[in-house]
């Protein structure tokens, strides 16, 4: 027997179409997306959590010669925040990635290693986290959680 998935997500038109808290959240994904270090693939990404407590911290990808051992800007700020905010839930994630000198792209979600790190936190947190994925121009993709981009997902729950 053949089943399907559906998969919700909603269409954000542009940056004008955000509140407040989003833009703040698009911007400081925007601005950490500049101090990447991807001399290797060229595609610079960089990711804004907002914290329970009002804080957002940010991070970006960091590559390494020797891969796989860089870390995605997902995970880095997750990461970050998780070892500088323990008990802290995670309440909205916004990530925009693309190669470093464009000036147009699409919007980029989250990678399998990501999404796997995101389900854990969500997992911790009994909560989900709404994820934003963004292009350099303002469109914008938003799911409510990373359920939502990970069917079939695998957590504690089947250990």
């Amino acid at each position: 027997m053949e089943k399907e998935f559906k998969i919700t997500f909603e269409t954000i038109e542009n940056y004008n179409s955000l509140d407040e808290t989003e833009k703040k959240l698009f911007d400081a994904a925007q601005k950490i997306r500049e101090k990447a270090y991807a001399p290797y693939s060229d595609f610079h990404v960089g990711c804004a959590i907002l914290l329970e407590n009002g804080e957002i911290i940010s991070g970006s990808n960091q590559e390494n010669a020797a891969y796989p051992s860089g870390l995605c800007a997902e995970r880095t700020t997750i990461f970050w925040g998780a070892a500088n905010f323990p008990g802290m839930k995670m309440k909205k994630l916004f990530v925009i990635g693309a190669p470093k000198d464009a000036v147009h792209s699409v919007p980029i979600p989250p990678c399998g290693a990501c999404r796997q790190s995101i389900l854990e936190y969500e997992a911790k947190q009994k909560e989900g986290i709404e994820i934003y994925f963004a292009s350099l121009g303002g469109e914008i993709y938003k799911t409510k959680t990373i359920r939502d981009l990970l069917p079939f997902s695998f957590d504690s729950s089947y250990l």
